[in-house]
């Protein structure tokens, strides 16, 4: 469902844009229609009153909570979010408040790191299905912040993940520097990603400074050389005044080395940005792996000292094997297993 057809709907039940916001207001805030300065039967139209639990129980159904996963770190939990067509996606709480949302089923960019790029692009979400999941995570505690930064590449799925941006902007109370959208680096999201009423934060997922790697590592991601891409989101991060967050998850062995760390320093001096170094979660039958604890730290201090802001950040639902995807993964492949031993 698109945020465009639900409006719809609530006009075709004489509402006009004042009574579109205060239902999708409350349905995004997880309020009551009788919290707020005017109650829902003292101010909307007839029939919207009287479809109201209807259209709430749509609303709703848009998304819906299959599993929670909770991690040891508190606040965080991984969710499992199914969709009206049977598919389903990841969300994920994090602590302090923060919202990881999906944008797509599947992923076409291919990172050879991900679980989620090994199936490959099933479908977009809509406009309706993003902004639900965080409708639904409100349920469960308050969320005030929303990166696009789960399940598929948000730069592909651009017109419905910037409508569910504005909505979020402007119905849901979040900032809008609290609404960090999450790209490999298509040339789009520079071109047009400040266009909008709603301008989000940047963030670049980045992994390393070394051209000829990111290509072997995110083989269909745009063939923009690492100084490329920095170069246009440091303008974007400049015109909006929102530092920009360089995404790296590290892998041992790959990109942590002092031979990055070099070009890091060359590449980040002086930029408007941080660098938020990620351990590996990691996926059973990928070779990929988490370096230790201490060579992060080690990583974190040196550029430090070097003058760049860099932060270590956790990667969410470790302790449950939750990498991006794993939960889709393993629901996916239950069902399989119980139509198979129906089938034999």
């Amino acid at each position: 469902m698109q945020i465009e057809s639900i409006r719809q709907r609530l006009r075709a039940l004489g509402a006009k844009p004042e009574h579109e916001q205060r239902v999708l207001r409350d349905w995004l805030q997880g309020r009551s229609h009788d919290q707020g300065r005017r109650r829902a039967k003292d101010y909307l139209p007839l029939a919207l009153r009287d479809a109201l639990p209807q259209v709430d129980a749509e609303l709703r159904g848009i998304a819906r909570l299959v599993a929670s996963h909770p991690t040891e770190e508190e606040g965080s939990a991984r969710l499992l979010v199914g969709l009206n067509d049977g598919q389903t996606v990841e969300s994920v709480l994090l602590p302090r408040g923060g919202l990881c949302v999906s944008t797509q089923v599947g992923c076409a960019v291919g990172c050879q790191f991900c679980m989620t790029g090994r199936s490959g692009l099933i479908r977009q979400l809509t406009s309706g299905e993003i902004v639900a999941q965080v409708a639904l995570a409100r349920t469960q505690r308050a969320v005030k912040k929303v990166v696009f930064m789960g399940m598929g590449e948000p730069s592909h799925n651009f017109g419905n993940v910037m409508d569910a941006i504005e909505l979020l902007g402007t119905e849901a109370n979040i900032g809008h520097k609290s609404l960090v959208f999450s790209t490999v680096g298509d040339l789009r999201v520079f071109e047009r990603l400040g266009q909008g009423t709603v301008k989000p934060a940047l963030a670049l997922s980045l992994h390393t400074t070394k051209a000829a790697l990111r290509e072997r590592l995110l083989p269909h991601a745009p063939r923009l050389t690492p100084q490329q891409l920095v170069d246009l989101a440091e303008e974007y991060g400049r015109v909006t005044a929102y530092p920009v967050q360089y995404q790296w998850t590290l892998l041992d062995g790959i990109n942590d080395g002092d031979d990055e760390i070099e070009g890091i320093v060359e590449l980040f001096k002086g930029r408007y940005g941080v660098l938020n170094l990620i351990p590996y979660n990691a996926v059973p039958d990928l070779p990929f792996r988490r370096p230790e604890v201490e060579r992060a730290r080690e990583m974190v201090r040196i550029l430090h000292r070097r003058g760049i802001l860099a932060k270590l950040r956790d990667s969410a639902a470790q302790d449950v094997d939750g990498g991006c995807g794993q939960l889709r993964a393993r629901a996916i492949e239950t069902q399989a297993s119980i139509i198979r031993i129906r089938a034999a």
